[in-house]
């Protein structure tokens, strides 16, 4: 299809080069289709000056169009009469010196388009075209069929050829659910020779190879779109909203490779998300990202199922959520729908925080995490073993070491499982395999690489026993790490299970990793554990299994087996590393319960084998995530306060400060500092030296404090 016809293309200052590293402060405008007759452009690019804001992302083109468009069935807002709304922010935002992306939805089209091409929209099972779900005036896009390979391909086009924009940015590109037009259909079958799955269980073969072509048909569609953009203006970019951990259904792998940047649109809390799950997003997506510039994305919002687009978040909740995402490394990127304010209480919070970072600017452009704990996700063990319960399989495992080693204020770093190669894991003293229970054998080689060679590994509970496509193993792919074998089967739910801590029989203390729990004798047991056989005979083990017995009636509720031999953990040295293998789902179980014994084991099963020596040290009351970069010349310690009763079910209603503590952060060597300082308070650090740490005080941490040091 071609383009009816052009206009002029419009001027402005466009930054000079690779645009990519130069934005910290984003701000997205996504206007609603009423928005030309009643919101004030001049308001806007006010706030974007007084925020601060270096980049923005404005609503262009899609479902509505917000430019005259040329192109037939490209709907333009009827409101916008003879304006150009897109152009009158575009321009403004330049002339602010900011970088302009445009934002595209291609999901949905209205009555006269699909009239006019009724093979644009997507198809259900039952062979009827699929209407919106939220507006039934609106017909669902077959994402990998010629609406977007071919019609968004000449809007993106016409848009590069009237605006100079640095890049296309697509929400909702992928598309929703199972297609069954024919595009579909045919394409599905010429490269699998299946016809489209009617299920999504992960084992059946249509639906496993649908789940790989669909994401090589995107991956595709995102080259086609990124080409075609490149051939009109090179330095501008097809920038997808995708991506994430485990549960993203786009290899995170494949997306580090095609992107320059990236943006994490986790817009907020919802339901029992944990106050540190910004970080979290910044961790997941520079696992295959490496220094690549990503984004946050963050809501003035409410992200609840019942979509109250238009509502407002508290104060604190946006500090919070935005503070931990810029420790972990994430630029934020506020996020407004519709250009009416109908609510100003977020105004000046972002106004505040923005100019807040952009004064710590110069330390916030990292150049390396120093983290030497590296815990892995799993894309494979979420779609193949995971399937429908990927939740509670794969992703509760990772959440319940992510908390451990917060409450442990230990620095780690996520780890793609299809980047265990020797460069990816050298960095790492540790590395964490949280039920990564689908490995290929490729994969397993170099992980037995890895503590070969000194490093050293935690796995637990079905780690390694499937293949890459969740096929089990008749042994785990690890079994010669673990020192065991696969025994036949899984025990549980186990009921008033427990675990002995056993002493050393030859020492008569206790193994470090009960360190803290000395006293306790017993404590409980997991909910599931794998039935396996020791390789060799185990004569000392830190912790020993005491079967379920009745929990009712509670006159037979007594232990009818005190003392068993089956080992808890397994503990060993392996060439010049060591492995700890729980058999059991300690880390998900964490996650559900939150046993403070369970969290000791974890954090033990860390910082033993980590050394003495970890990257920093933090020593004082409350709950704090804490990081550590490396700029040109600086070092900077993030401290995120998340002591908050609404730490683990949001919004925090206020920020509550904790007192005093206590840093120990370890200098590079051969650095010199200069000089060193609190960049929230702006007290200069009072420091002393001890055996290659700088010691410190920090007096009090209300939401986001930064110990920056400056290297001569």
């Amino acid at each position: 299809m071609a383009i009816l016809q052009t206009m002029p293309s419009l001027t402005g200052t466009t930054p000079d080069g690779d645009w990519f590293d130069r934005p910290m402060r984003w701000a997205q405008l996504t206007l609603a289709e009423n928005d030309p007759v009643q919101y004030d452009v001049h308001f806007w690019l006010d706030f974007f000056k007084r925020a601060k804001c270096d980049a923005a992302c404005l609503s262009a083109a899609g479902c509505v169009a917000y430019y005259p468009s040329k192109i037939p069935y490209h709907y333009v807002t009827p409101f916008m009469k003879d304006r150009d709304c897109f152009g009158e922010l575009y321009e403004g935002c330049r002339k602010l010196g900011m970088v302009v992306i445009a934002r595209t939805d291609p999901h949905a089209i209205h009555q006269d388009a699909y009239e006019a091409h009724p093979e644009w929209v997507a198809i259900e099972a039952d062979g009827s075209p699929r209407k919106h779900w939220a507006d039934p005036d609106l017909w669902v896009t077959c994402a990998l069929g010629p609406y977007n390979f071919e019609y968004m391909n000449e809007i993106n086009k016409e848009i590069l050829s009237l605006y100079p924009v640095d890049g296309i940015f697509s929400n909702r590109w992928s598309g929703h659910d199972i297609c069954y037009c024919e595009h579909c259909q045919r394409n599905f079958r010429n490269a699998s020779g299946f016809a489209l799955p009617r299920t999504k269980n992960a084992q059946d073969a249509s639906y496993r190879a649908y789940v790989e072509w669909r994401q090589d048909r995107l991956f595709e569609l995102w080259q086609v779109w990124d080409r075609d953009i490149r051939a009109i203006n090179p330095r501008a970019r097809y920038i997808p909203n995708t991506g994430g951990g485990a549960l993203s259904s786009l290899n995170m792998r494949k997306i580090g490779e095609l992107s320059d940047i990236l943006f994490a649109d986790r817009q907020a809390r919802r339901g029992l998300e944990v106050a540190w799950s910004n970080g979290k997003n910044g961790k997941e997506y520079r696992a295959t990202m490496g220094n690549k510039p990503v984004g946050g994305i963050f809501s003035m919002g409410v992200e609840e199922p019942y979509r109250w687009k238009d509502s407002v978040q508290n104060s604190a909740e946006i500090r919070l959520f935005v503070a931990d995402g810029v420790a972990n490394g994430l630029r934020p990127w506020f996020t407004k729908f519709c250009g009416m304010i109908y609510d100003p209480r977020w105004l000046d919070t972002v106004e505040q925080v923005y100019n807040l970072y952009a004064g710590w600017e110069p330390y916030l452009r990292n150049e390396a995490p120093v983290a030497e704990v590296g815990l892995v996700y799993s894309q494979h063990t979420a779609a193949y073993y995971g399937g429908d319960n990927a939740t509670s399989r794969v992703e509760d495992p990772i959440r319940g070491w992510y908390h451990a080693m917060i409450e442990a204020r230990v620095p780690f770093e996520m780890v793609h499982d299809e980047l265990l190669d020797a460069e990816h894991l050298a960095p790492f003293k540790v590395l964490i395999l949280p039920n990564t229970a689908a490995l290929s054998d490729a994969q397993c080689q170099q992980i037995r690489a890895y503590v070969q060679g000194g490093g050293k590994l935690i796995a637990t509970y079905e780690s390694s026993l499937y293949d890459e496509w969740g096929q089990r193993r008749a042994d785990f792919g690890l079994a010669d790490l673990f020192g065991v074998h696969y025994a036949g089967g899984i025990e549980g739910p186990m009921q008033n299970s427990y675990l002995n801590l056993e002493r050393d029989p030859q020492t008569g203390g206790f193994h470090p990793l009960l360190k803290g729990l000395e006293d306790a004798g017993r404590i409980i047991n997991g909910v599931r554990r794998v039935l396996v056989e020791p390789a060799q005979p185990v004569n000392d083990t830190p912790l020993t299994l005491i079967p379920s017995y009745p929990d009712l009636p509670m006159e037979m509720v007594w232990v009818r087996v005190p003392h068993t031999d089956i080992p808890g953990v397994f503990v060993r040295a392996v060439g010049a590393g060591q492995v700890i293998y729980f058999p059991w789902d300690i880390d998900r179980t964490f996650w559900e319960v939150l046993c403070l014994d369970h969290g000791k084991l974890l954090q033990n099963a860390v910082t033993w084998l980590a050394g003495e020596r970890p990257p920093v040290q933090v020593f004082g009351p409350g709950v704090l995530d804490v990081t550590v970069w490396t700029q040109k010349q600086s070092m900077t310690v993030h401290l995120v306060n998340l002591t908050n009763p609404m730490m683990m079910k949001g919004p925090i209603r206020e920020l509550l400060p904790v007192g005093e503590q206590l840093l120990r952060v370890r200098l590079p060597e051969g650095r010199v500092v200069q000089r060193a300082r609190f960049l929230r308070s702006g007290l200069s650090a009072q420091v002393t030296f001890e055996d290659g740490y700088l010691v410190t005080r920090v007096p009090t941490v209300l939401d986001h404090e930064v110990l920056a040091i400056d290297f001569a």
